[in-house]
């Protein structure tokens, strides 16, 4: 039981940082409807500069919010080339995303090298229900469900949030009643970097990062937000932890090898699940 326990706590963790990745889809995707493949790119840069902070001599609290708010930066610039060019397509903008996911790996190595980077978090050995696991866990866990409380009232209760809203709702209404929809976009953009960054940041004391780590990091977190259709930030968190804790039961119970596979079949059902409904719906209409 302990063992369970244990699985379950390491998972969520793990989970929390995928539904991060995840709500910088989600953000960007509702707004632009752009499908960010760079998401997971963001992350890595935020994690490979905290790491070179914390050499340099910066305490633990700076050195992750530089590297936070770099990754932000970083999302604006990618949001400036993607949609920058008034009348590009979603569609182009998605390759134009995929496009600097690949040219960011010759900066990584550039700056960083290819050889694995991490840094240490929180310290101790926490115990829950018997179970030991590092207490940085438990950290990620408490970091990610008040940024998903902070991020429900930002874009209930602010104007920028309800400007967001409307931009993901109705486009053309939003532009007739004068909202800057480019503007918006980019805030978004800005906002998904800030989103992989923290991701980042966090789960890299527990996982080490490489230039290519964005490859595990888009997948399980594109997994996470297809569950959501990827407009729904709570389903993507509901569908990050699920997720983390899947794979880290999978290789707790001896069947490591395949944790990235129970990603991509979880997204290929929820697509399937979805398109079914889809199509469900003009068929009920006749």
């Amino acid at each position: 039981m302990s063992d369970f326990i244990g699985y379950l706590l390491t998972g969520l963790g793990i989970g929390a940082g995928y539904a991060l990745v995840a709500s910088g889809l989600v953000a960007i995707y509702r707004v632009t409807r752009v499908v960010n493949f760079a998401q997971g790119a963001f992350a890595v840069v935020a994690a490979m500069l905290t790491a070179s902070l914390l050499g340099a001599g910066l305490p633990h609290g700076l050195a992750e919010l530089a590297a936070v708010l770099t990754a932000a930066l970083a999302g604006l610039l990618v949001g400036a080339v993607a949609i920058g060019r008034p009348g590009t397509t979603p569609g182009t903008s998605l390759i134009v995303t995929l496009g600097l996911a690949v040219f960011a790996y010759a900066v990584e190595i550039v700056i960083w090298g290819d050889q694995p980077r991490s840094f240490p978090g929180l310290p101790g050995v926490a115990v829950v229900g018997g179970a030991r696991l590092q207490a940085h866990y438990l950290l990620i866990l408490g970091v990610t469900v008040p940024v998903f409380v902070a991020m429900a009232a930002f874009f209930a209760r602010t104007d920028l949030g309800k400007a967001l809203s409307a931009c993901a709702s109705n486009p053309y209404a939003a532009r007739v009643v004068g909202i800057d929809t480019r503007r918006m976009g980019l805030f978004a953009f800005a906002l998904g970097g800030a989103l992989g960054g923290l991701a980042g940041v966090l789960t890299t004391p527990v996982q080490q990062v490489t230039f290519d780590s964005d490859v595990t990091l888009i997948v399980n977190g594109l997994a996470a937000a297809v569950l959501g259709a990827l407009t729904r930030p709570v389903v993507a968190l509901a569908g990050g932890l699920l997720l983390g804790v899947a794979q880290t039961m999978i290789a707790g119970y001896g069947a490591g090898a395949y944790q990235l596979e129970v990603a991509l079949v979880l997204m290929l059902t929820a697509m399937i699940v979805q398109a079914a409904r889809r199509g469900a719906v003009p068929e009920m209409a006749r």
